[in-house]
């Protein structure tokens, strides 16, 4: 581990020692501080200048956030750089969504204001790439928040190291960040290599699959940078939920899909002219597993489930559909990362078709953005005259908006949500199609489409 960095060992501009001096308010020098030491932490030697930001500490955890937000308000805080901000911890545009106590309701809209005063653009979702401005490729920026910072990294081609709470707000306030990981270019070529061709075509171009497929190659990769080998063309709303996924069970800030991202036009530019550190083969049999690893429901049957050794198909076929009778569903959750126009235009169709049942609570998480563009084309009422609720500015996993009691049984299409919804929220999880889910919720009961795994 790099030893401490003090002033004396980072190299620093003049305007940056001006900020660490005071000279720019005593926000601005205790901001300074902590990148420096910070800098120290990574094993920067130096700062560099960026160019936007993305906030996750508006997000209510505890009161240190806030006694920290309120610390940087006394200090004249002001960004410096264009600066949006992750989910809070209620939706402001629909109070009557908050199912918290008034307490924890106060906090967090407290929060939400502070980082308000300080500037950033109130756009308050997990999906700041879908709204515009977005980063261009090679900018430099400090985004938080997992699922940003892979799709700045992975899919825009713009320039993050992978920051949390604290340090985010302190790179927006100076306009600095430390110079290491994935800020540098020697840092981004690929490692590991997981060769997906001997998928068939079916499964290899089925985008309610890339949920799984990033699971897998973040529980084998860890931190380092994976390359995709094989991977169908996904548009961008299938590699947002691939690299959330991948994000949320490794450590995944940079994927490259060769053939598909900015950064691999070939296997060779994805590896930086080097060798890969491993290559990993992805067959039919992973795929299952990366299924598994998504539901915790015991016997929760997948798509294809039953069907090796040669079973036959229509015996397959009811052996699972019996055991998805057995399965409640009590929830069904959507967004995570935020639903898009896309999403919600395959949404509506499915739904109006097959509408929840009124024993089953169906939330979909967006951003405000999103939710006019579903005002102005009608979708918005019509969803909620079937029982869907639509949620901004937060997400079910981080704040109090589910009112169906924990200990029942969560569906999702969102690998971030299956994840996290266990620990955060009290919930079994499944994980289905976006189909799947919408006749789950019209059954209450799980449904799987005999027709997904060829």
């Amino acid at each position: 581990m790099a030893a401490a960095t003090t002033p004396e060992t980072v190299e620093l501009t003049g305007r940056d020692r001006a900020m660490l001096a005071g000279d720019c308010g005593e926000a601005a020098a205790v901001a300074m501080r902590i990148l420096i030491t910070m800098a120290g932490v990574y094993g920067a030697e130096r700062l560099l200048d960026i160019e936007g930001a993305h906030i996750d500490g508006c997000l209510y955890h505890g009161d240190s956030g806030v006694d920290f937000a309120e610390l940087l308000i006394a200090g004249g805080a002001r960004v410096r750089v264009p600066t949006t901000l992750n989910v809070g911890g209620l939706d402001l545009l629909h109070p009557e969504e908050f199912a918290g106590t008034a307490e924890r309701r106060a906090k967090a809209l407290r929060l939400m204001e502070c980082y308000e005063e300080m500037g950033c653009r109130t756009i308050w979702t997990c999906a700041p790439y879908q709204t515009t401005p977005r980063p261009a490729f090679g900018q430099q920026v400090a985004w938080a928040e997992s699922n940003a910072i892979v799709f700045a990294n992975s899919v825009l081609g713009a320039r993050t190291h992978r920051y949390g709470d604290f340090i985010d707000i302190c790179a927006a306030i100076t306009g600095r960040a430390p110079a290491v990981g994935l800020h540098l270019e020697e840092s981004r070529r690929g490692q590991v290599v997981f060769d997906l061709r001997s998928l068939p075509h079916a499964l290899g171009s089925a985008s309610w699959l890339l949920p799984a497929i990033g699971y897998l190659v973040g529980e084998r990769c860890g931190n380092r940078v994976p390359v995709l080998l094989g991977l169908a063309a996904a548009d961008e709303d299938g590699l947002k939920a691939l690299g959330a996924a991948a994000a949320s069970s490794g450590a995944v800030a940079l994927f490259h899909a060769v053939g598909i991202t900015p950064e691999a036009p070939t296997l060779e530019a994805a590896l930086g002219g080097k060798d890969a550190e491993e290559w990993i083969e992805i067959g039919v049999s992973d795929l299952r597993a990366g299924l598994r690893s998504l539901s915790t429901v015991p016997a929760a049957p997948g798509p294809g489930a039953g069907r090796e050794n040669g079973s036959p198909a229509a015996r397959s076929r009811r052996r699972r559909r019996s055991a998805s009778d057995a399965i409640s569903i009590d929830v069904v959750a959507l967004g995570s990362p935020h639903f898009s126009p896309r999403e919600f235009a395959e949404l509506l169709p499915l739904v109006e078709r097959h509408p929840p049942s009124a024993g089953v609570e169906f939330v979909v998480c967006t951003n405000r953005l999103s939710l006019v563009h579903l005002e102005q084309s009608g979708g918005l009422e019509r969803l909620r005259a079937l029982g869907v609720r639509v949620v901004v500015d937060t997400c079910v996993v981080v704040a109090p908006i589910l009112r169906t009691p924990a200990g029942g049984v969560l569906m999702t299409n969102s690998g971030k949500f299956a994840h996290y919804a266990p620990g955060n929220v009290g919930f079994d999880v499944v994980f289905g199609s976006l189909a799947e889910c919408v006749r789950s919720a019209h059954r209450g009961r799980l449904w799987r489409d005999p027709e997904l795994w060829p």
